[in-house]
């Protein structure tokens, strides 16, 4: 692996992906969505502020209750805070579900939108949201420049490391976009992992060599 200093940004990149796709083959989501765009925008919401683990054990009541964006809209508030409780901030993000279901349903005929701008009209729907289903349901790509993935790519060089519409600009130029998806998710399992937030793990780090951070540890 060439160390730090010795390639372009677009070469560290590549090594980086690399490296990460050896440890994580998958790169998957960590929300269980099963493959219902409606039930991952649904998801995404809940976990603002909120485990990834915490939201797929609350899915599974909450989608018997509510399967469609029909009837998520025409539930009553109260009904879906009592099954998102444990999500926390449960008033702000039942109500979310609640007017977010009733577009899809109304505007939308249904079904997720693709495009970045009807996204955003979701109510609880923010870039990051939006980058998940068009990466993970669409296939656009999209970066989901979520706290691991700002934190990481900072240490890394690749972004300032402190603001999401700056790293999602900057990972765009560097990161491929059939592969902006998937390096999103191991930015996730990385950061949990090895590259935390108090004390990472350098000494056990495979991607040190091409880190800024990492090198002078």
């Amino acid at each position: 692996m060439s160390g730090y200093g010795k390639t372009t940004e677009k070469q560290r990149a590549a090594l980086v992906i690399k490296a990460l796709e050896e440890k994580y083959p998958a790169g998957e989501c960590g929300l269980v969505w099963t493959g219902d765009p409606f039930r991952l925008i649904i998801m995404a919401i809940l976990s603002a502020q909120c485990t990834d683990a915490r939201v797929n054990m609350i899915a599974p009541a909450l989608f018997a209750a509510f399967p469609t964006p029909a009837a998520m809209a025409s539930a009553e508030i109260k009904d879906i805070e009592e099954l998102i409780r444990s999500a926390g901030l449960y008033h702000s993000k039942a109500l979310a579900l609640k007017e977010c279901s009733a577009r899809i349903a109304g505007v939308y005929g249904g079904k997720a939108p693709s495009e970045m701008k009807d996204l955003l009209t979701l109510r609880g729907v923010g870039r990051k949201v939006a980058n998940l289903v068009r990466g993970d349901v669409f296939g656009l790509g999209g970066i989901v420049a979520d706290t691991h993935c700002i934190r990481i790519n900072g240490r890394l060089g690749f972004s300032g490391g402190k603001d999401a519409l700056e790293t999602e600009k900057s990972l765009d130029k560097l990161i491929p976009l059939e592969k902006q998806s998937a390096y999103c998710h191991r930015m996730v399992l990385y950061g949990r992992e090895i590259c935390t937030a108090r004390s990472p793990k350098c000494g056990e780090c495979v991607i040190k060599d091409l880190c800024g951070y990492g090198k002078d540890k």
